[in-house]
């Protein structure tokens, strides 16, 4: 196989190869491993490798949906027996998975081949991948840029070529933020939709949920079809679709939708001229197709619902931490992890029951509203990203400012804490104000690469469905593809 015919295959395109006997999974083991040699050590997309290992498994008799594709894995929750699983935390540098997770498991039976697991930020805390553990992951695009967060060492990994698609996980934008950033699929699905644990029936209170980063939709799309399942140990459950998404992809509209749109930030923060360009692109495109859409206002108060979010993120730290003491036998402090994650322990330890409480009911409230949103509207489409991606150290705070933060969250009360925690995400938050709201509310989203900007970066567009509609997504994303809306890898130096 040639190097360069590897590069441009899909994953479904190399199991298909596979199966017809057209090419081994040894053939594509070492395409995988000479990309990763190749474009890795300036990318900083893998921080642990098998590929010995993975060369040696390629020779074993495959089978399953995706047999002999080689495949990367997020360094959070996609634990792999006896391989390391850090988190991006030097606390965890040495720590090993003692099992499986299940959506490990779900695509080892699928034939995968893992070549190892990529960079993420600390706890998967943030929207860039800068972990001091490991350092930056860089944007293949433009080296100089971020490819976002926190699966942002998997989104450099799928946009260079190293592998066809890549373990992702989404608990406030983590994949859909890294997806716009590097022209890639991005899809968030159904809270429930697929594995979680085990030892754990839920992820972040529910708003987290493992899925991949790809470069196709029909990848995706399989992979739902592959990962879809009603888990009674897990807290949440979504019914199963009776179709195939695949094959649903890739059919048209039963009817004309009706959809609603909007370019304006829920936190009430800048949105730039070109994240506004991408949203009318797609709108003016859906109006050709013959679909009703209008300017929409979902009703719900976005500043409260982040305020909320941080608030559950801050008892998340604080009880992660908490555990993290017991396991190591003594008291933890700020020079054990980074910033973010011990100002969030320090205001999670005031936080009470009942805030807690009355905090995830808010989740409730917005959920409730979207769904009435959504018996009017339904698809909803945001930019996936307020602005195309922040340089390499833009959002990584001082070791001066570290220490200012430090300062503030000891000396205040719990209502200053949780004021302190916003203000430090703002900057942040400010390029990613429109992904937290599907986490909340348990809705599937996707980011569509359909929006190159002037400086050749690519900007994703958001679009949300409601519970269970992950179909209506697919289908659209498909008809997107097939259109000239599609940049996908047009324009990225690595693929040309």
């Amino acid at each position: 196989m040639q190097q360069r015919d590897y590069e441009k295959l899909d994953a479904m395109a190399m199991a298909e190869l596979v199966r017809k006997r057209e090419v081994t999974a040894e053939e594509l083991a070492a395409a995988a491993i000479s990309r990763l040699e190749q474009v890795n050590p300036k990318l900083n997309a893998v921080v642990h490798e098998r590929t010995d290992k993975a060369a040696r498994e390629a020779s074993a008799p495959q089978s399953g949906t995706f047999s002999g594709v080689p495949v990367l894995l997020k360094n959070i929750s996609q634990a792999l027996a006896g391989e390391p699983l850090t988190s991006g935390s030097v606390l965890l540098k040495e720590s090993k998975a003692e099992g499986d997770s299940h959506f490990v498991h779900r695509m080892k039976e699928a034939g995968f081949l893992f070549l190892g697991h990529t960079n993420s930020p600390e706890f998967g805390l943030k929207n860039i991948t800068e972990p001091k553990l490991y350092g930056p992951s860089r944007n293949p695009w433009n080296r100089a840029y971020s490819p976002g967060g926190s699966s942002g060492g998997s989104a450099a990994a799928v946009a260079s070529g190293i592998v066809p698609l890549a373990g992702a996980s989404d608990g406030g934008g983590s994949i859909r933020i890294p997806a716009s950033f590097t022209g890639l699929v991005g899809l968030k699905p159904t809270r429930g939709r697929t594995p979680v644990g085990p030892g754990a029936g839920r992820q972040w209170q529910g708003a987290s949920i493992d899925f991949v980063l790809s470069r196709s939709v029909r990848d995706s799309a399989a992979m739902l079809d592959l990962m879809q399942t009603v888990q009674e140990e897990a807290a949440f459950q979504t019914p199963l679709f009776s179709g195939s998404y695949l094959e649903t992809s890739a059919k048209p509209f039963s009817k004309k939708l009706r959809i609603g749109f909007t370019s304006k930030s829920p936190a009430h923060t800048p949105v730039s001229e070109e994240a506004v360009k991408a949203v009318h692109k797609l709108v003016r495109w859906l109006e050709e197709q013959g679909h009703e859409v209008e300017e929409a206002d979902n009703g719900v108060d976005g500043i409260q619902l982040m305020r909320n979010y941080f608030l559950m993120n801050s008892g998340e730290m604080a009880g992660l931490v908490q555990s993290l003491e017991r396991a190591f036998g003594r008291k933890l402090g700020p020079a054990d992890m980074e910033i973010e994650t011990w100002l969030l322990n320090e205001a999670g330890k005031s936080v009470s029951a009942a805030e807690f409480s009355a905090s995830l009911a808010s989740w409730d409230e917005a959920a409730a509203h979207m769904a009435a949103f959504h018996r009017t509207y339904d698809l909803y489409i945001t930019p996936a990203t307020a602005f195309p991606a922040p340089e390499i150290g833009e959002l990584t705070h001082s070791r001066e400012n570290e220490e200012k933060l430090e300062g503030q969250i000891a000396g205040a009360g719990p209502a200053e804490q949780q004021e302190i925690i916003y203000d430090m995400f703002l900057p942040s938050l400010t390029y990613t104000p429109f992904t937290q709201l599907a986490n909340l509310t348990g809705q599937p989203a996707i980011s569509l690469p359909v929006h190159l900007t002037s400086e050749g970066l690519p900007l994703g567009v958001q679009v949300m469905a409601a519970k269970g509609r992950e179909d209506l997504l697919l289908q659209l994303a498909y008809q997107a593809e097939h259109s000239d809306l599609w940049i996908g890898m047009k324009g990225n130096p690595y693929f040309e």
